[in-house]
């Protein structure tokens, strides 16, 4: 019970630390290291197997973020950061501005603006798999995507509701959370996606859409909205996007390479030649260099370029890594202090089944990328815990962390503070309250469907 009342005092701390904008990676480790004191200073438990201990308590606490740090460069962050290498670069030749163009003129083809909306909505959801960044589509979107929607009639605000909830599922094999969820469940990121995650996300991703086409046209009658293609063009006029570089349309190829070697290698099509993400990233990387020289004819320059990925690399680890890190330090101290066995151990008593606790660790996960503004953050708090609490409930750790990452990404969408909410906001000048007063409907149907789903399948 002590524990119990230790972990709500943390938590407490962590939220009121959020609210004052500590950042998530302080707060985090903070919280996590609080923990960790605690369980030494009352006895709760172990916090660090006695061969690894430096046998000295207040050495131990940091020797627990020593470890974290270590096995995680190793395997996911080492994993994570060629995704953002081979991303880093994709935005360096302009290929994602590309891949778009494909898309361009069927969207100008549809000139009812709600159905226009449902189109646009789905092509966002095929792009994520190929971008697989919140902030980073969004942006993209506002350059590329936004004049069109606003040219043919749609609301300000119904665009950037669509925009803003790009990336409200993270899914596909290139997804930092697909791939934190994959390694701890024990399975390739491929399988997880197509063997896992699709059965649920396409269900989520037909709600959402038909509840997009009702909830954007409620909301511009009751703002009592009306098309002044003149009011656009001044405001699309005066808006200082982002310069993008327009490269040749062969070059949309290249941000599909990754997922098509990921995928044509795994175990889903019995191929027995093996590929994992990092390889597959730096094939695709090698590949879009070779682009580039017979673009450019500049050998030198161009093999230079590929400082660009290590780069990419390296911010990642600043940004996500790291975030993972503390996260995982956090979550140690959770279960040190006998979080997770007092939470099981009230589920069972209160007669909560499997479904149950994948709800209530759902809704959990849902609300901290809410106060978080991101998705990474909670489910990588989190991820850590699923194995223990599934385990006590006699299911595979995959049937818990599927839902779970999968609702990571509504509460983010719905958070005023996350940053792409916040940067399409600021480009349209528009406050991210308007914004996500559009997007909480369809997250909560996303939400409800998710649920839904997995009791199905459960």
């Amino acid at each position: 019970m002590l524990g119990l009342f230790l972990t709500i005092f943390v938590i407490v701390l962590l939220i009121f630390m959020l609210y004052k904008k500590v950042n998530a990676h302080a707060t985090l480790l903070i919280s996590g290291l609080l923990l960790l004191g605690f369980s030494q200073i009352f006895s709760l438990g172990e916090i660090i197997d006695a061969k690894k201990s430096l046998n000295f308590g207040f050495f131990d606490l940091f020797q627990v973020v020593n470890l974290k740090m270590s096995s995680t460069l190793s395997g996911l962050g080492l994993t994570l950061m060629c995704i953002a290498g081979f991303s880093a670069y994709m935005d360096h030749v302009g290929a994602s501005y590309s891949l778009f163009k494909v898309f361009e003129k069927p969207l100008k083809s549809v000139k009812n603006p709600y159905l226009l909306l449902v189109v646009s909505y789905l092509i966002v959801q095929f792009l994520v798999l190929f971008i697989p960044s919140h902030a980073g589509l969004a942006l993209l979107l506002m350059v590329t995507m936004y004049p069109i929607l606003v040219r043919t009639g749609v609301s300000k605000l119904s665009a950037l509701a669509i925009i803003g909830t790009c990336q409200f599922i993270d899914h596909g094999p290139g997804s930092g959370n697909v791939i934190m969820a994959s390694k701890t469940a024990l399975i390739d990121p491929a399988t997880y996606f197509v063997e896992y995650q699709l059965p649920i996300t396409i269900p989520i991703i037909i709600a959402v859409a038909i509840t997009n086409y009702f909830v954007q046209k409620y909301f511009d009658k009751k703002d009592d909205f009306i098309f002044d293609i003149q009011k656009v063009e001044q405001e699309l006029n005066e808006a200082e996007g982002k310069e993008l570089k327009k490269p040749p349309l062969i070059y949309a190829v290249l941000p599909i390479i990754p997922l098509v070697l990921i995928l044509g290698f795994s175990k889903i099509f019995g191929n027995p030649i093996k590929m994992n993400v990092p390889v597959a990233m730096l094939i695709s990387t090698i590949i879009a260099i070779v682009f580039e020289m017979i673009r450019y004819k500049s050998v030198i320059e161009t093999i230079n370029s590929i400082m660009i990925f290590f780069k990419g690399m390296g911010h990642l680890f600043v940004i996500t890594v790291s975030l993972i890190v503390c996260g995982q330090v956090f979550a140690e101290g959770l279960i040190s202090v006998g979080f997770v066995d007092t939470l099981v151990d009230f589920a069972k008593n209160a007669g909560f089944g499997a479904f149950a606790i994948i709800t209530f660790v759902s809704l959990i996960v849902a609300i901290s990328a809410f106060f978080m503004g991101s998705g990474n953050a909670a489910f990588f708090s989190f991820a850590p815990l699923l194995p223990n609490i599934a385990k006590s409930f006699n299911i595979e750790t995959i049937t818990m962390i599927a839902p779970v990452q999968i609702m990571t990404g509504f509460g983010r969408c719905i958070s005023p503070i996350a940053p792409a909410i916040i940067a399409i906001a600021t480009m349209t000048k528009v406050s991210p309250i308007q914004v996500v007063k559009r997007t909480a409907i369809p997250m909560i149907v996303a939400g409800i469907v998710n649920l839904v789903m997995t009791y199905i399948y459960l």
